[in-house]
C-alpha cells in the first residue's frame, strides 16, 4: 500500500534515526522553557506536510467519523493498524488543494491534526514529553503563538498540544488492543482494489486488509459477545462500512485527472 505504513508508530522516541521517526516528522525535539523560551509556532502553515502521502493511522474510537469520507483498512503487518485511505496513487494525497487547505466540510484524522506535536517516551520510564517537530516549516521564534510565557510556564498553546496528545495517546493505546484482536481472529484478508480512471486506465491498489465479512458472520458467540462487552462492535462496522468510500476515492482522482488536463 504505502511505505509510510512500516514508520507509523505512535510514539516518536528521540535520538532515533530519520527512518524510525513517526509519519510526518523529521526532527521530533522535548519543548523545554529554557532552550524554546521564544520558540513559537508559525501560523496557518498548512497541511502541505501531508500532501505526498495517501495513508495515515487512524484510532479507533474515530473509525465511525473515518467512514463517512476515506475507506479504511488494516495495515498488512502483524500491528494490523487502522488506516484511513487518503489517495490511490502513490504520493498523493487527494484531500487537499492546490493551496494544501483539507478539502471543506470533511473530518482531518486526529495523526494530521496533532501534528507538529507528538509524545517521545522516555527510556526505561512510563514518562511522555511533549514534543514539537523543530523544523523551519513549522516552528520559529518570537511569533505569536509562542509555547511559553514571559515567565516561563507553558502558554494555552502548549497546554491544549499536551492535552491533545494526552487524548491521542490514550486512544492509541485502546486501539492496539483492538488491532490486535483483529489481527489474532482470523478474520482479516488481503485485498486488492481495481480502480477504473479517466482515459480507460486502471489502478490496482494493494498492500492492505479488511475483515471479511463471511469470517464475522460465523464467528463463535463466545468472542462476539466479548468484542461487544468491549464496545467494538461499532468500530468493525464502521470498517465495513467504510468500503462505499472506494467510489469517493475514484470520483476525487477522477476530478483530479481532468483538472490537470485542461
Amino acid at each position: 500500500m504505502t511505505k509510510e505504513q512500516a514508520r507509523n508508530n505512535n510514539n516518536s522516541r528521540t535520538g532515533k534515526d530519520s527512518a524510525q521517526l513517526p509519519l510526518f516528522y523529521k526532527n521530533p525535539v522535548p519543548i523545554d522553557a529554557k532552550k524554546h523560551a521564544d520558540m513559537s509556532l508559525k501560523k496557518d502553515f498548512g497541511f502541505n506536510f501531508t500532501k505526498e502521502v495517501n495513508a495515515v493511522p487512524v484510532n479507533m474510537i474515530e473509525m465511525p467519523q473515518i467512514s463517512h469520507y476515506y475507506p479504511i483498512t488494516f495495515s498488512p503487518d502483524e500491528n494490523a493498524t487502522p488506516v484511513a485511505i487518503l489517495g490511490l496513487r502513490d504520493n498523493e494525497n487527494l484531500f487537499i488543494d492546490t493551496n494544501n487547505n483539507w478539502v471543506n466540510d470533511i473530518y482531518i484524522p486526529s495523526y494530521i491534526r496533532r501534528y507538529p506535536f507528538i509524545f517521545s517516551e522516555i527510556p526505561d520510564s512510563d514518562q511522555l514529553t511533549l514534543c514539537v517537530d523543530n523544523t523551519p516549516e513549522v516552528v520559529g521564534n518570537s511569533g505569536e503563538q509562542n509555547f511559553f510565557d514571559n515567565d516561563g510556564n507553558p502558554s494555552n498553546l502548549a497546554n491544549n498540544a499536551l492535552e491533545f496528545c494526552k487524548s491521542y495517546h490514550g486512544a492509541a493505546q485502546q486501539t492496539l488492543e483492538f488491532s490486535k484482536a483483529m489481527s489474532d481472529s482470523g478474520l482479516l484478508i488481503e485485498r486488492e482494489a481495481q480502480v477504473n480512471i479517466a482515459g480507460n486506465k486502471r489502478i490496482n491498489f494493494s498492500g492492505f486488509r479488511i475483515i471479511d465479512e463471511k469470517k464475522l458472520a460465523d464467528i463463535d458467540d463466545k468472542t462476539f459477545l466479548e468484542w461487544r462487552s468491549k464496545g467494538w462492535l461499532p468500530f468493525i462496522y464502521a470498517h465495513l462500512f467504510s468500503g462505499a468510500q472506494w467510489q469517493n476515492l475514484t470520483r476525487l482522482l477522477n476530478m483530479r485527472i481532468e483538472k490537470d488536463a485542461a
